[in-house]
């Protein structure tokens, strides 16, 4: 490809990163350090002088932190266990294992509410059973409630992560030590675990960010006392007003998540396994029976608790109605009973989710083929910086980028604060490094002897396109669409900022009937959750088929 061509193909995503994130992310540095009124960096001095803001710094690192060690805890006996032993249903199960990573956190809170919550399943079992006259399970707003379901969101992460690398690893190697008599334990610890300690630590930081910068989860299930730097940023910009001290705590945060999203590119480039949808090679032997089989019966109970619990109670709580199993609370989406002006209905909610996604898709395809197509060429200095930058979109929480899109595109020229393309745009933004990561190893894969082959045979330069790289190309930009729409579809935390409020998405639907009194309104969150989980579960498992094609399998 010429350097003009290429050069002309970078120009556009390059524009609308200038535009879309650095412009943005420009503006809160400059809010954060001169204010709306000018001035010095008294903002980001008061973070540290005053306690509060201290206390709520610590207490997102530590639980962070603690979500992290969690999160491995459960997860690393699962990742022994796929990558070591064939059972029937192993590609289904790993396959299932992955949806609460895609689910909307929307839907992830409204899961563990109606599986923990004062009036969960769970509680009204037991108070049921035992004839108790109040709910013995006391989790809500409180800090052991959202780790939980930070475990069950991030699970499949280091599942995916460890156990991929693991699976990969030589026989040959624990053979080896074994024959010069090191015990099986030993083995592990002498050579197994020191081979696992870099795609423990990438997921590890990886599981860290996710938990460092989690809204939706804490903003729903720990309450207004127990605020994350994400949902304090919410706080004081959509509730206070306070958007200097708002671009404060969003700068400190993106130099935070921007120095461990370095430490796990290093990390990640020694592992070279993907999150994206794969299977686990087929080499692995049979467990025997006695302690291997209970090792992968265990697993699988813990699984099942961990991660089909919540959604089967989120299900049940969607029929499940004082008078018994009901369709009222779907009946119930299309009706306005509080006769509000204000009111929106859920499945209007759900077309705004799918219109956006369908336009946030759009636009993430087109930056992102472009992207791989300028990154795919001769890899110069230009492809190594470009690469990285391309990625920082992931670096950086969704909450801080509709902040800045409220703060940077309310003013001519870029007055697109009240735009109904704003969502899509901000969803785009987050989407589109997906669809660089499902092109950019298929188009390196595609050898260059099939097109000099075809140019020998006559074919022009676009028949080669059409007949060698196109078919190659259009199944991995299939699988980055599906990925892009399921993301766009449950994003929660930069739409809080940037949407209308007569045209919510369906995340925020979610998040006013959860946030509002009465049983019906409760219901209605959970039917609408169970729809939202539908499609995003539906594209998922549409998005691993195609994997497990792209593979082979």
């Amino acid at each position: 490809m010429r350097p003009r061509v290429r050069f002309l193909l970078i120009v556009p995503v390059l524009v609308f990163l200038g535009v879309f994130y650095f412009y943005p992310l420009a503006s809160i540095f400059g809010l954060s350090f001169w204010g709306e009124e000018g001035g010095g960096a008294g903002n980001l001095i008061k973070l540290v002088q005053t306690g509060y803001y201290a206390r709520v710094l610590w207490f997102t690192f530590w639980q962070a932190l603690l979500s992290t060690l969690l999160t491995l805890l459960l997860a690393l006996p699962g990742a022994y266990v796929f990558a070591n032993f064939n059972f029937r249903g192993k590609a289904l199960i790993q396959s299932l294992t992955a949806i609460p990573f895609v689910l909307p956190t929307m839907v992830t809170a409204a899961a563990f509410q109606a599986l923990l919550g004062r009036g969960g399943l769970l509680n009204g079992l037991l108070m049921g059973l035992f004839g108790l006259q109040s709910p013995p399970i006391q989790m809500e707003q409180t800090v052991w409630f959202f780790l939980l379901a930070h475990v069950f969101y991030n699970y499949t992460v280091a599942l995916r992560i460890v156990g991929g690398f693991w699976a990969n690893l030589p026989r040959d190697l624990t053979s080896a030590a074994r024959l010069l008599g090191a015990s099986p334990l030993g083995a592990f610890g002498r050579v197994t675990l020191p081979l696992l300690a870099p795609p423990i630590l990438a997921a590890s930081l990886l599981v860290f960010v996710f938990c460092f910068t989690s809204f939706g989860v804490i903003l729903i299930l720990g309450g207004p006392t127990l605020a994350t730097v994400e949902v304090e940023i919410y706080r004081q910009a959509v509730q206070l007003f306070d958007l200097p001290l708002a671009a404060a705590l969003s700068l400190v945060q993106i130099l935070f998540t921007f120095g461990l999203m370095a430490l796990y590119t290093r990390y990640e480039g020694k592992t070279a396994v993907s999150l994206m949808p794969e299977v686990l090679g087929d080499i692995r032997r049979k467990a025997k029976a006695g302690l291997e089989k209970t090792l992968i019966w265990s697993n699988f109970i813990l699984m099942a608790l961990l991660l089909g619990a919540p959604l089967g109670a989120l299900v049940l709580g969607s029929f499940l109605t004082e008078e018994g199993l009901s369709l009222a609370y779907y009946q119930g989406l299309a009706q306005n009973r509080a006769q509000s002006i204000l009111y929106v209905a859920p499945l209007k909610a759900l077309f705004n989710s799918l219109a956006i996604a369908s336009i946030a898709t759009l636009i993430a395809l087109v930056l992102g083929f472009l992207a791989a197509a300028f990154l795919a060429g001769p890899r110069g200095r230009g492809a190594g910086l470009l690469d990285p930058l391309f990625m920082l979109p992931l670096s950086t929480s969704a909450v801080t980028l509709g902040f800045g899109f409220i703060i940077a595109l309310d003013r001519p020229p870029l007055n697109l604060r009240s735009a109904w393309i704003l969502p899509a745009l901000a969803h785009a933004l987050v989407a589109f490094p997906f669809v660089i990561r499902s092109l950019l190893p298929a188009w390196r894969s595609i050898p260059a002897s099939l097109r000099e082959a075809a140019a020998c045979l006559g074919a022009s330069r676009f028949l080669i396109w059409r007949t060698v790289d196109w078919p190659i190309l259009s199944r991995a930009l299939a699988v980055g669409a599906v990925f892009s729409f399921v993301i766009s579809l449950g994003e929660f935390g930069a739409t809080v900022f940037v949407a209308r409020p007569q045209s919510p998405t369906l995340p925020l639907a979610i998040y006013r009937f959860l946030t509002r009194p009465g049983a019906m309104n409760y219901g209605q969150a959970l039917a609408m959750s169970c729809l939202l989980m539908a499609v995003t579960a539906l594209g998922f498992l549409v998005l691993d088929r195609m994997g497990r094609v792209r593979e082979g399998s």
